[in-house]
């Protein structure tokens, strides 16, 4: 089995891997994450901007908006999951109460009456689906880091996790490629249409069973820490500093990729239904590369093997340049290697996170997860949004014009081309560059979870 390795190796260090059937079932919730994902960084800028009438700027404009929130409701959340107790845990009642906002904005954004879309509609649903999403974001993933404390395995847990997901994402992006083949039926709208549809039925299912399916730990203590000493904890958390700047540039670079792709096969590559086949190819090989990259983490350490897939992903994007008109084809053997290299990107810096909260529960005697999650999500939404942001405000001074006529591409499509390659091969640069010295490797964070072990067998005096 592609977890073996990394399961074997918890039973080794005292804790007994988790089952796969508790992995199986805490991954499930991951699917409709990873369904609606991309359509929204890829398929909703398009759709608004090249479909819709909403000026390219208008959209970078709104997609940077939008994220403001985040600043107010990521800590908020993260603090409030940190400090809800329940019978039922503080995990899975906000995960729960995530999923009737969050398939409202998903119906409302994908599935727009074309007379009502703008600028302003745009801001305003994209506002209460990032709402629902850090709702059910922050808690599911500091979840999977409080279910083994063991470095290896939770490479295993992210791994599974992000499989699960990556699969739904596959065949949510499949359905539509066999809709176009077999049934004539493609473009942005239709896409849309469909993997909102698949999302909205998935949603509730699948949250719900990780919720019931799922034991939550009770073997925490509870964050009471205020405000102020807390975030100076946190800030002499340097690995975690340096762990969330790494992966803020990892996905601002990937977020200016996936801002452009649709531009990229419409424009350069002058295919107007084929993106969904480019990305079911890119996540099918990112699903392929997982279990790779669990299996190698354990080998040469998380932060080499992420850095490794960084700089061969940056190499191989230089292959998009040599690309124009009638050539998807041939774009796809190189979506294929970029894709299995990003399979790192899903699995690694996911369980690096966890490594460096036990730093925090060392000296701050909290549990508090979800807490580095929300800073961990923010960061990961500002890049999600500067990212795309950057793209297309930098695209619509090239002199690219989304309604170009055909024979007019070459000129117009040299700035849309050089963005698509170097914006994203740059960020990877210089997240390799950041992530390269990253101190905590397994050796240190065995240590750590010794004197984090010794330090909660010690009764702590009552303040």
């Amino acid at each position: 089995m592609v977890d073996q390795a990394s399961a074997d190796q918890s039973a080794r260090n005292g804790a007994p891997p988790l089952s796969r059937r508790t992995l199986f079932y805490y991954g499930l919730a991951d699917m409709p994450i990873q369904m609606a994902a991309v359509p929204v960084a890829a398929f909703v800028p398009n759709y608004y901007g090249q479909d819709l009438g909403v000026s390219l700027a208008a959209v970078g404009l709104v997609l940077l908006l939008s994220r403001s929130f985040d600043a107010i409701t990521d800590p908020l959340i993260g603090w409030l999951s940190d400090r809800t107790n329940t019978r039922w845990g503080r995990r899975r009642v906000w995960m729960l109460a995530s999923v009737p906002i969050l398939m409202l904005a998903i119906y409302k954004l994908f599935m727009p009456d074309p007379g009502d879309a703008s600028a302003v509609y745009l801001l305003i649903w994209l506002v209460v689906l990032w709402l629902g999403w850090t709702m059910l974001f922050i808690p599911y993933y500091a979840w999977a880091a409080e279910l083994s404390p063991e470095y290896n395995e939770r490479s295993r847990i992210t791994g599974w996790r992000s499989s699960i997901g990556l699969a739904a994402n596959v065949v949510s992006k499949l359905v539509p490629v066999v809709a176009i083949f077999c049934c004539a039926y493609g473009g942005t709208q239709e896409t849309l249409f469909l993997v909102g549809s698949m999302t909205l039925v998935l949603l509730p299912v699948t949250v719900g069973l990780t919720v019931a399916m799922v034991p939550e730990g009770k073997d925490f203590i509870p964050a009471r820490m205020p405000l102020l000493p807390g975030l100076k904890i946190m800030w002499r958390n340097g690995p975690f500093k340096r762990l969330v700047a790494a992966f803020f540039i990892n996905q601002l670079g990937t977020s200016i990729s996936t801002a452009l792709i649709v531009f990229y096969v419409r424009s350069v590559l002058q295919d107007d239904e084929k993106t969904i086949l480019q990305l079911l190819v890119y996540y099918g090989f990112n699903l392929c590369g997982i279990p790779f990259f669990v299996k190698y983490s354990g080998m040469v350490g998380k932060h080499r093997a992420w850095c490794y897939a960084l700089l061969l992903f940056a190499f191989f994007m230089l292959g998009y340049l040599l690309l124009g008109p009638g050539d998807f084809y041939w774009m796809l053997p190189i979506t294929a290697i970029t894709g299995f290299l990003a399979g790192c990107f899903w699995v690694i810096p996911n369980s690096m996170k966890a490594d460096v909260i036990d730093i925090d529960r060392l000296e701050s005697g909290e549990d508090r997860t979800a807490w580095y999650f929300a800073v961990w999500s923010l960061a990961t939404k500002v890049a999600l949004s500067v990212g795309p942001a950057i793209a297309l405000g930098l695209l619509s001074l090239t002199g690219y014009v989304p309604a170009a006529e055909a024979g007019a591409y070459e000129g117009s499509t040299l700035g849309l081309k050089l963005l698509f390659v170097f914006g994203p091969s740059t960020g990877f640069l210089l997240t390799a560059l950041i992530a390269w010295k990253y101190p905590l490797t397994e050796t240190k964070h065995r240590e750590l979870r010794q004197a984090l072990a010794r330090s909660r067998s010690t009764p702590r005096p009552t303040v």
